[in-house]
């Protein structure tokens, strides 16, 4: 088969090492990809915003089957128009898209078929907003509704801090994504993601992690993309597995069925593990990152296989199994992030990293005069496999050690909520 991976991040890098290992597979071509991709992958320049430029590439190259890594071609609509051209497609549609694309919609959908989340409200105006907000108090959460790379949530501890976040986006600070807010309830538990693999009809489940969005140790500082994570998050016991399937994901595939918008692709499910049970904080329809890297690094078949299935309606006679080890991920990002991140400086011994037993995995870089350079944010994704996760964790560090890169920084306590665990032996 010849396949079409789109993105360059992380995510992509670690899709694009599983898929390139699959006896199926006979080319694997990515847009635009990355220097780390590049090395398992043929990359070629397309705009992603540009369908039928991707359809004719797609019909040159004979391609068989397209991936879309990243959130905002889904939401565009680029699986429908593919479809259109007859090209297989995994991912969702437009309409199915939604859910990551407006908030508000998976919050109404919630409502409608009674699928456990927190309590909302929507709003199209500052003043409405901001009454609802003083009226319900604080702490509380405040959502834009549309894309806004991973910066459009405030988890506000103050009355102050909520006002502030409703002018930010009704302010124009995250464009379109802003002009409808979310208000949500501040929830309390343990955050787990939960991710299946949809095709219309069925959801198999398809893993399990938890990340740091923290930039700082001990989950301090900034929200980020995520500084790391570690598969499976132990909280997600085989009990509240089986509670999640039935309580949020199989009514959100029978709803989204209903409304004629049939889920097919990722569904990745951020949860709060509550007193009462798991709630929905937010859906998103792709693999997250770098929830992804730690999933391949566990999933013992092959993705392309499982891929197809779902394109093809068959996932309900399908299973997916994954490793009894640990795997964890450590993001090395540039210095600035989460804010303005250092472009261009120059990351040396990947190779001894990698000679620990670690999985380097390309999130943001670039070749410039022949040497490999920092060009984003999250840059590199080093990432390990062990016994445990305190295994895993600490060969991810040992690896990570062995890079030279004076100009980039990483948390040096990634998994430590599921080492304690092991620790306490619980």
């Amino acid at each position: 088969m010849n396949v079409l991976l789109l993105g360059s991040g992380g995510r992509e890098h670690a899709l694009a090492w599983k898929l390139s290992a699959s006896p199926l597979l006979t080319r694997l071509y990515a847009s635009p990809g990355n220097p780390g991709i590049g090395r398992v992958a043929e990359l070629a320049k397309l705009d992603m915003s540009d369908h039928s430029a991707v359809a004719a590439f797609c019909q040159q190259k004979k391609i068989d089957l397209v991936v879309v890594g990243p959130e905002a071609p889904l939401v565009a609509g680029i699986a429908d128009d593919l479809r259109a051209w007859g090209i297989r497609v995994f991912g969702p549609s437009k309409a199915a898209a939604r859910l990551e694309g407006s908030k508000g919609f998976t919050k109404d959908l919630c409502a409608k078929f009674n699928i456990p989340t927190a309590a909302y409200g929507r709003f199209s105006d500052l003043s409405s907003a901001k009454a609802y907000v003083a009226k319900t108090g604080a702490p509380i959460v405040i959502k834009a509704d549309g894309l806004a790379a991973g910066k459009g949530v405030t988890v506000a501890m103050t009355l102050d801090e909520a006002m502030a976040a409703l002018e930010a986006c009704f302010d124009g600070s995250f464009g379109a994504a802003g002009a409808e807010v979310v208000v949500e309830e501040y929830l309390t538990g343990e955050e787990a993601s939960f991710f299946c693999l949809c095709d219309g009809a069925t959801a198999l489940p398809f893993g399990t992690a938890q990340d740091h969005k923290r930039v700082g140790d001990g989950d301090v500082g900034p929200n980020t993309g995520g500084m790391g994570a570690y598969s499976p998050a132990p909280v997600m016991t085989p009990q509240m597995t089986e509670r999640t399937m039935r309580e949020l994901i199989e009514p959100t595939m029978r709803g989204m069925a209903d409304i004629g918008a049939p889920f097919a692709g990722i569904l990745f499910a951020g949860l709060m593990i509550t007193d009462s049970g798991p709630k929905l904080i937010e859906y998103n329809t792709r693999f997250g990152d770098p929830e992804c890297q730690v999933l391949m690094m566990r999933l013992k078949d092959d993705l392309l296989v499982l891929l197809n299935a779902a394109v093809d309606g068959q996932l309900a006679h399908m299973s997916a199994r994954w490793s009894e080890e640990a795997a964890l991920t450590v993001v090395m990002a540039a210095r600035g992030y989460p804010g303005t991140p250092e472009k261009g400086s120059v990351i040396r011994g990947l190779d001894e990293a990698a000679s620990e037993g670690a999985e380097i995995f390309h999130a943001g870089t670039a070749i410039n005069g022949g040497a490999l350079v920092a060009n984003g944010g999250r840059v590199l994704n080093v990432t390990a496999l062990g016994a445990t996760v305190a295994d895993a964790q600490k060969k991810a560090y040992a690896a990570l050690d062995r890079i030279d890169w004076p100009q980039g920084f990483c948390r040096r306590d990634i998994g430590w909520r599921a080492v304690e665990r092991e620790k306490a032996g619980v």
